[in-house]
């Protein structure tokens, strides 16, 4: 190992020396110190080897949250294979796409996703293990038989190796699987760490899932300090409630309508949340987050970020400066520039652009595009908005290729849904943009230009796109309209649709 490393794999190892009797992971019944969790790594990195798996390799994982994830995580970070984490509410066609590019040589799954993998199995080449969160069957081999003692596998390990990839959202048709290294999490965990004031006395609820950076980034954050995670399957207000109180949390992290959905949970009975004491989030209403505070006594941070910055570039307490993004990362400097990539002076809008120990390694088997969201030497973000002279970034936008609609804290790319909607033989045109919705923050909105005498429903055209795409993709509010406006070179003005049809 590098005399200057300081890998996912060597903060196990420290944190077992430091705190190996405390809890490290809670999953329901499940509890995990952080000497049991690293001896776990080491004999499934010992197990996985034995199975074939080596340095490079790609490890998916297709499942809701359990405390198996860290295993996995910390397992890959000993061995120098690379975590491809699912998102599973996708559709089958999407997820065949991100096996097929990521090509990785195992799967682990949940019991309740064998049918997909069934559908899979003969499309996707590069798959030769096939591992079960449950119970083993035909050839799908449970994933406790892989739990004996093994001895560590433990390669040598570059602080810059591929480690995780995460595919975001699809722009012109495909997502694209960003490439996170260990350094990029080492480096985000001490960020968040040190601007938040984490400690090992802290305790993370992770409901966010596992297939989103923030689902992997904070719970990474708190574990770095020696704090601990609790880790749920998924969202449900209630059990959010209970497990606050139960086992004393002290931060969350929050999409639209997560927290209105809490604060309804916890008026309905006695909750004591007095241990909360921050709660960090995106896109969430001002009163929303006022009446939260109000009703906790909790602080509620925001922040912006993207997974090809390791999901946190800015961050700061809402109260400091409402209405902003918070301040540049402690390890981050951005810049604001405009369409010609010239610097643009405090207070003027122009696209951010990042540079950072926390910026992602490119685009997976994409490097074209990877050098041209790199060029001059900074992380192009597609994202505009403007530094005040107090170092806070506003948000105000995306650049118009990178335009991008957020329901409930996805990430939707109109591009991708238009696409899918042009396939209706009865649709002759169509934009697809954000709206306000009570619900999710952002709705999904498509106007439409039908062909000549052709009758379709609102609700045909949302059950068409459903069928064929993730169902959070699939527009919410539909508008059959005569014409869209244009622009002199023929195509269609996104500005003029938006001021036109821009509400739900």
């Amino acid at each position: 190992m590098d005399i200057h490393s300081f890998t996912v794999y060597d903060m196990l190892k420290k944190n077992c020396r430091l705190f190996e009797n405390a809890t490290a992971l809670v999953s329901g019944d499940v509890r995990i110190t952080f000497g049991e969790l690293l001896r776990g790594v080491q004999s499934l990195s010992g197990s996985l080897s034995i199975q074939g798996v080596n340095k490079g390799d790609r490890i998916a994982i297709l499942a809701q949250n359990n405390h198996n994830f860290f295993l996995l995580l910390g397992a890959a970070a000993a061995m120098g294979a690379i975590i491809v984490p699912v998102n599973w509410r996708l559709s089958i066609d999407e997820i065949q796409y991100i096996l097929q590019d990521s090509a990785p040589s195992t799967i682990f799954f949940d019991e309740n996703f064998k049918n997909v993998i069934s559908q899979l199995r003969a499309k996707c080449d590069s798959l030769k293990k096939y591992f079960v969160f449950g119970q083993s069957e035909d050839d799908y081999i449970s994933f406790t038989e892989l739990m004996g003692n093994y001895p560590a596998k433990e390669a040598e390990i570059k602080g810059n190796d591929p480690y995780i990839i995460i595919y975001t959202a699809a722009i012109q048709g495909q997502p694209r699987g960003a490439i996170l290294s260990q350094d990029n999490v080492i480096f985000c965990n001490i960020q968040v760490a040190s601007m938040m004031g984490l400690s090992s006395n802290d305790t993370y609820l992770n409901f966010l899932p596992f297939f989103h950076v923030a689902g992997i980034v904070i719970p990474f954050s708190v574990m770095h300090l020696g704090g601990r995670n609790v880790i749920m399957a998924k969202f449900d207000p209630k059990a959010v409630a209970g497990k606050i109180e139960k086992e004393r949390v002290t931060i969350i992290t929050t999409f639209p309508p997560v927290l209105r959905q809490i604060m309804a949970e916890i008026s309905k009975g006695t909750y004591d949340l007095s241990s909360l004491k921050y709660a960090f989030g995106f896109l969430e209403s001002s009163d929303t987050i006022a009446d939260f505070e109000k009703k906790t006594g909790c602080q509620f941070w925001v922040g912006y970020g993207q997974t090809e910055t390791t999901g946190v570039t800015c961050l700061g307490l809402k109260s400091e400066k409402p209405g902003s993004a918070g301040k540049q990362g402690t390890l981050v400097n951005i810049k604001i520039v405009d369409e010609y990539g010239r610097d643009l002076e405090t207070g003027e809008k122009g696209e951010i652009l990042v540079r950072s120990p926390i910026v992602f390694h490119g685009y997976w088997r994409q490097e074209e595009l990877t050098r041209w969201t790199f060029r001059d030497g900074w992380h192009h973000t597609g994202d505009m908005g403007y530094l005040d002279n107090e170092g806070y970034l506003w948000y105000v936008g995306r650049k118009a290729e990178k335009e991008l609609i957020k329901p409930g804290g996805e990430n939707v790319y109109p591009v991708e849904v238009e696409k899918v909607i042009l396939e209706h033989p009865g649709v002759n045109e169509v934009t697809v943009i954000g709206v306000p919705d009570p619900k999710f923050g952002e709705g999904i909105k498509a106007v439409c230009v039908l062909r000549p005498n052709v009758r379709l429903s609102e609700q045909e055209l949302i059950d068409f796109v459903a069928a064929r795409i993730a169902r959070y993709k699939k527009p919410g509010y539909v508008s059959f309209v005569d014409s869209l406006p244009k622009k002199e070179d023929g195509s269609i003005d996104r500005e003029k649709v938006k001021a036109l049809y821009g509400h739900n």
